[in-house]
């Protein structure tokens, strides 16, 4: 399937940082159709909005990025809120596609929904093979249930919905919130704070030995143009860039960035979350596809951007 000027694609949660990637990955192809709206212009959590929205719009393509975010602390704080949310504008906007007569939509999953002790790198048949980490099992329920919408829509409708399971992101436009930010936004926070501060030293949670990926969201964004080029695409891709560190490592690259000095210790009595997650990219490579920004050009340009826009201003 080619995506062309006249394309009308909804882009749920596009203010977000995947949804304003993929928005400006459109616009760059020319693609100018888009169907934008706001939480205050359209409730996701409302079915009957969403599905009065399908009816007047009748977009040909779905982008189902709108998610409730957030890093281990906002996870266990709020885990209710987490799986309502992300349970709601799934099935909401999934169904609404398939009543309206929308034939594709590509559902943004996270890799959160694999088995704490999945193999690694964690391939896409590892779904449902083992108990989830506790700290993010909410929202990561949510996601299940969503991409499994997917599979079975398609398998019994012949619509060609499917999913995309993104390893860690950062990038322009994320959260930092100072306590429901994800890792890489919170440790910019931190070690930006402690170097204008003047502190000695930054704290991390844990014991700084879980190995992460991050890819930067505007691969993440190219990766999914790929699966909506594709005419028979995979029900599940994982997108990552095939490499991970210890979160020790990535504190001292950020801090580097930075330009933070002082010491980094660790916390062993805060959780560290799952032991080890990286994603087996097979499927994306087979498409052509691979991440292009390497860790630390991608901290560099987002630590930039943050101070550009005020990111760590109130």
């Amino acid at each position: 399937m080619s995506l062309n000027s006249d394309s009308r694609i909804f882009i749920a949660g596009h203010r977000g940082m995947v949804g304003s990637a993929v928005v400006r990955a459109l616009r760059a192809k020319g693609v100018e159709a888009l169907l934008l709206r706001s939480r205050a212009e359209l409730d996701l959590c409302d079915s009957v909005a969403v599905e009065r929205f399908f009816a007047e719009e009748k977009p040909e393509m779905v982008i189902h990025s709108a998610a409730r975010v957030g890093g281990i602390h906002a996870n266990r704080t709020f885990p209710a809120e987490f799986i309502y949310e992300n349970l709601s504008v799934a099935q909401n906007v999934i169904h609404s596609a398939w009543r309206q007569g929308c034939q594709r939509l590509l559902f943004l999953g996270s890799s959160c929904i694999y088995p704490r002790e999945a193999p690694q790198p964690i391939p896409e048949t590892a779904l449902l093979t083992g108990p989830l980490e506790p700290t993010n099992e909410a929202y990561a329920l949510a996601k299940i249930a969503g991409l499994e919408m997917c599979r079975h829509y398609r398998n019994q409708y012949g619509v060609c919905y499917h999913s995309a399971m993104p390893t860690n992101l950062y990038g322009p436009g994320d959260n930092y919130h100072p306590d429901h930010s994800h890792v890489i936004p919170g440790l910019l926070r931190r070690f930006h704070q402690a170097k204008h501060d003047g502190a000695n030293s930054v704290v991390l949670w844990g014991t700084g030995r879980p190995r992460r990926e991050f890819l930067h969201v505007d691969d993440l964004a190219a990766g999914l143009l790929t699966l909506l080029e594709t005419e028979h695409p995979p029900d599940i891709a994982n997108i990552g860039c095939g490499e991970d560190l210890p979160i020790r490592e990535l504190a001292e690259v950020i801090a580097d960035v930075v330009g933070f000095t002082g010491e980094i210790k660790t916390d062993p009595s805060m959780p560290d979350g799952t032991p080890r997650k990286l994603l087996d990219i097979s499927r994306m490579r087979a498409l052509g596809w691979s991440a292009r920004i390497s860790l630390v050009d991608g901290l560099r340009q987002t630590y930039a951007e943050c101070l550009q826009n005020g990111r760590f201003e109130g």
